[in-house]
């Protein structure tokens, strides 16, 4: 019994260990940053009468406040969640009908979003997760699973599955519940009727054709209105071809496969979307503030005038070689409800190219940034990479930044390395 303990404290103090060790860069030369984002992008916590705190989101987002888990802020101070070691509870009846509901229950994970179980109605199930269709024929003693579901960590420091009861997103009895219903899992597994049910023989997605046909994506057709824009006076009394004469094709070719960058004068990495938020105001009056239809539009108008030329941003100055440092801390950095990483999900060796849930998860090292804006026809809208970093942090139970946060350019700034030399291909298409 005592080397099984001394055993246990040794998985626990090396799980630690793994969570809290960071080479976490230093953050002191960035500067203060008042973001210029439309409302609903700009992370906001509002205090309602009644004591409340509510997350101020884009509509249809959730409200909840995230703020007892870690963010990507560089100066948030809220630590690694200790590995936890849990006792199953005695005294509760397992049911597996309750702990199926709950495996099942989107609100709570689903599960199924990494996890394949037998059942027509699971979908779509994922793959980021090894099959559990015959879970209980490996005859795992119930306390085993009880902690796995707890917090993996304990056993298994590196895991990418959550700490489901230490973080709080399932009570105790909840738990035995979903023990219970996982030792139900035997073989043999009835033959699949449909191939795309199973993440693991799923047809992988084929796009959605020419993503430069303005009859197929709606995006060309904003980017392309936004000449007029870019012609049309600010109330300052000036506009954008006043200082780039002949149009935006030919004054903007090749711009934008330099950002995103150093901005010398506001002190900062910037991206597309953070310059025109702070320039156009104060060079034409307008205001552009990002996630705005307007900025996103003049952002798409600037990027296509460099499409057919590689990527090429910068990777070896003192500033963008810090930044990007700073950037790839963000990218490792578990956050959240679920203490998720987008490594967690974007890295070959992780979830990259296994589906979650129904979608297909996009390799980093592939490059991710050459295509955005991007038109995505499940929201019949055109998102940046910001709107997509916020997306991401929503699902994951962390409160999101400002799109226009130093820490979300840096991000973009080390996803972007992966790019270049690659086409620049703006606006994209997605689902």
């Amino acid at each position: 019994m005592r080397r099984a303990a001394t055993r246990w404290l040794g998985l626990a103090l090396l799980a630690v260990g793994c969570a809290t060790a960071s080479d976490r860069p230093d953050s002191s030369p960035v500067p203060h940053w008042t973001s210029h984002a439309i409302p609903e992008a700009r992370g906001d916590i509002r205090t309602e009468p009644d004591g409340r705190r509510v997350a101020v989101r884009y509509a249809g987002w959730t409200t909840r406040d995230f703020g007892g888990f870690r963010t990507y802020a560089y100066d948030g101070t809220l630590p690694v969640p200790p590995v936890q070691r849990a006792a199953m509870p005695s005294g509760v009846a397992g049911d597996p009908a309750k702990g199926r509901v709950l495996f099942l229950d989107r609100a709570k994970g689903p599960c199924t979003g990494c996890h394949l179980v037998p059942g027509e109605d699971v979908w779509p199930a994922g793959s980021v997760g090894p099959d559990l269709s015959t879970l209980a024929d490996r005859k795992l003693p119930d306390a085993y699973l009880y902690q796995q579901l707890w917090d993996p960590r304990v056993i298994f420091p590196n895991t990418v599955m959550p700490p489901w009861g230490a973080q709080g997103t399932f009570r105790p009895e909840e738990l035995v519940h979903l023990v219970a219903y996982l030792q139900t899992l035997r073989g043999p597994v009835v033959a699949e009727k449909d191939a795309d049910r199973n993440p693991f023989t799923r047809s992988k997605p084929v796009g959605f054709g020419d993503n430069l046909d303005p009859t197929n994506n709606p995006a060309v057709v904003r980017a392309e209105s936004a000449e007029s824009l870019w012609s049309a006076r600010g109330p300052a009394g000036k506009s954008c071809a006043d200082c780039h004469a002949g149009g935006a094709q030919p004054t903007m070719r090749g711009v934008a496969t330099r950002y995103p960058k150093h901005v010398a004068a506001y002190g900062r990495v910037m991206a597309i979307e953070d310059f025109l938020a702070v320039h156009g105001p104060e060079t034409t009056g307008r205001p552009l503030p990002i996630e705005g239809a307007e900025n996103i539009d003049l952002t798409m108008l600037i990027k296509m005038t460099s499409n057919g030329l590689p990527v090429a941003v910068d990777t070896t100055s003192p500033r963008a070689r810090a930044a990007q440092a700073r950037g790839k801390a963000t990218f490792e950095k578990r956050v959240g409800e679920r203490n998720h990483s987008c490594a967690d999900c974007h890295t070959p060796d992780r979830g990259a190219n296994k589906f979650l849930g129904g979608r297909l998860l996009a390799d980093v090292t592939a490059g991710l940034t050459r295509h955005f804006p991007t038109w995505r026809t499940s929201q019949n809208d055109a998102w940046d990479m910001r709107r997509r970093f916020q997306w991401c942090m929503t699902p994951l139970g962390t409160n999101m930044l400002a799109a226009d946060a130093i820490e979300y350019a840096e991000l973009e700034l080390y996803l972007t390395q992966f790019d270049n030399g690659k086409p620049m291909n703006v606006p994209g298409i997605r689902h």
